[in-house]
């Protein structure tokens, strides 16, 4: 099965995890991210720009109290360089990954799905650093979503969201409780999805994660997922 291009995935992100509000301003979109992180709160090029859309799109980020931020997309490789000369770093490379939603269930008893997210699961993503900005994305999101408990025994142990657009099942926010990782939990959360995923007739599994982060890089090479592209962040610091 062919996979999905990456910019239907970047739609994707999008509508699974949205933010506040977005606002077309010349080239450039600009999202409200009302604290919930930088995926929500990036501003991306649409067509090529002028220094001046540039500062335009940067007035509109202060106005918002946000911080200089810009999603780089694959592909914008000129647009990365004009911020580079601009004095923008790099911020946390990304890797998207995707996969046919076909894949083994996760064990008997250790996933169970629920919307809106059980007490349980707003503590371990506190502990993640997942706190109520975020978990107003999720509120927020349209279309169907849901939230996926993950226990070791009987003790809630990981979390995960997840949203459908346009076929595809991309999961966010997989958080396992630190004094309980290591027991294969982050696999059988993400088969999880999978499996809520292709009940409703979704046909890929799409996911997000920073190329820092080796062992989820490990661990969705492992289940059979594949890179489809990437996009990094450039910041400018404070002076």
């Amino acid at each position: 099965m062919t996979l999905p291009s990456i910019t239907r995935l970047y739609d994707v992100i999008d509508h699974t995890w949205p933010a506040a509000a977005r606002h077309d301003h010349g080239p450039f979109t600009i999202r409200q991210g009302a604290g919930g992180g930088s995926r929500v709160s990036a501003a991306t090029l649409n067509t090529s720009a002028a220094i001046a859309d540039l500062r335009a799109a940067e007035q509109m980020l202060c106005n918002l109290g946000q911080p200089l931020l810009f999603m780089v997309k694959d592909g914008q490789d000129d647009f990365d360089a004009q911020l580079s000369a601009d004095g923008y770093v790099i911020k946390d490379p990304c890797n998207l990954y995707a996969a046919p939603i076909a894949q083994d269930r996760p064990p008997h008893k250790t996933c169970f799905p629920a919307y809106p997210p059980l007490a349980a699961q707003a503590d371990i993503w506190a502990k993640g650093g997942v706190g109520p900005a975020r978990l107003a994305i999720m509120e927020r999101a349209r279309g169907p979503k849901t939230s996926i408990l993950g226990r070791v025994g009987d003790t809630p142990a990981g979390t995960v969201y997840a949203g459908i657009h346009d076929g595809i099942a991309m999961l966010h926010a997989l958080e396992i409780d630190p004094a309980l990782r290591r027991n294969g939990l982050g696999r059988h959360l993400t088969r999880g999805v999978a499996q809520w995923g292709q009940s409703l007739g979704a046909q890929h599994l799409a996911l997000i994660t920073t190329q820092a982060n080796v062992g989820a890089n490990a661990l969705y090479t492992s289940l059979g997922m594949q890179v489809v592209g990437h996009y990094h962040y450039r910041i400018k610091s404070e002076k």
